[in-house]
């Protein structure tokens, strides 16, 4: 916990939850503390995408939606912005135009942002982000742990002989040995995939996979059980696309796949977590041209918060 006694969220007793600045649950910003134990940053790109545009907007949609959140989080029993310092720390903007150039500077400012003991819980943005977050990550603390929370496997090759798009980010990084492949782990997988072939690779990788038909047939408590296992005390990156939730809880989203899971279930295997090393977070795919009267951000919303509270908890938990 910081020295210096938290600066919390505004008091919507006090100042109407639609007014005032839209940060993260109405948090202050990053330059209005001395220093930030979790910062929520924004990343606004979307230049990886292979269907849906759109994703460069989930950043504000979700902070939209934040406002709602309350200080105490129930189900973790913890008040975590009494806790720990948490700030919104902006968005990072980055080039979109170049992918690589966007990569780039986006592990640039998230080394920075990382320096000191300050952990992240990014929102994209699409899952492109996911690789250079994974690479400041283990710049700091060695190769991670994996747990990737998405309808899709995410570990194919190219796509129109790219190399760097939302569905390639961690095929990178095990090529680039920045994950702990003894603990990498899909959840929530469904839908068509271009060949038999997909899953033969992905297992090469190292990649274990949990279905949403698995979670659905096994119940939260098994499945849980089975990721902390894999996990143990290896530090722990999430990263969710929010299209592991089914487009019932989760239409606003580029490339949505029928069968998936409820937020109920996310939430709920988050919660699971509680104890693990997390060093690092982050919630993508977003896209909120697509959404109907906010409900993907605001299950995005939860997904963050919940996200927050596991790191303000911390490891001993």
């Amino acid at each position: 916990m910081s020295e210096q006694r938290p600066v919390g969220p505004l008091d919507s007793s006090q100042i109407p939850r639609f007014a005032g600045f839209a940060t993260f649950a109405r948090l202050p910003r990053i330059e209005e503390v001395p220093s930030a134990d979790v910062a929520v940053v924004g990343v606004p790109f979307d230049s990886g995408v292979s269907y849906r545009p759109g994703a460069r907007f989930g950043p504000s949609a979700l902070r939209e939606a934040s406002r709602l959140l309350r200080p105490y989080h129930p189900g973790l029993d913890v008040s975590p912005f009494a806790e720990k310092q948490v700030v919104d720390a902006g968005d990072i903007a980055v080039n979109p135009f170049h992918i690589g150039e966007a990569i780039e500077k986006l592990q640039q400012e998230a080394e920075a942002l990382t320096a000191g003991p300050t952990k992240l819980v990014t929102v994209g943005g699409d899952h492109t982000i996911a690789l250079p977050l994974l690479r400041a990550a283990a710049k700091k603390h060695g190769p991670v742990a994996l747990l990737h929370f998405d309808a899709h496997l995410d570990t194919w090759d190219t796509y129109f002989g790219e190399p760097y798009t939302h569905g390639t980010p961690f095929r990178r990084a095990v090529e680039e040995g920045i994950l702990d492949t003894s603990a990498v782990s899909h959840v929530g997988t469904r839908g068509p995939l271009y060949g038999k072939r997909d899953l033969e690779e992905d297992r090469r990788l190292g990649f274990g996979i949990v279905t949403s038909g698995d979670v659905l047939r096994r119940g939260i408590d098994e499945t849980v059980d089975a990721l902390r296992q894999r996990i143990g005390d290896r530090p722990l990156y999430v990263s969710v696309d929010i299209d592991v939730l089914d487009p019932a809880h989760a239409p606003g989203t580029g490339t949505p796949e029928a069968g998936g899971m409820t937020s109920r279930e996310l939430l709920e295997i988050l919660r699971g977590l509680r104890g693990l090393n997390l060093v690092g977070a982050d919630v993508v795919e977003l896209a909120p041209a697509y959404d109907h009267a906010e409900i993907t951000a605001v299950a995005a919303s939860h997904v963050a918060y919940d996200l927050v509270s596991l790191l303000a908890l911390g490891r001993d938990a």
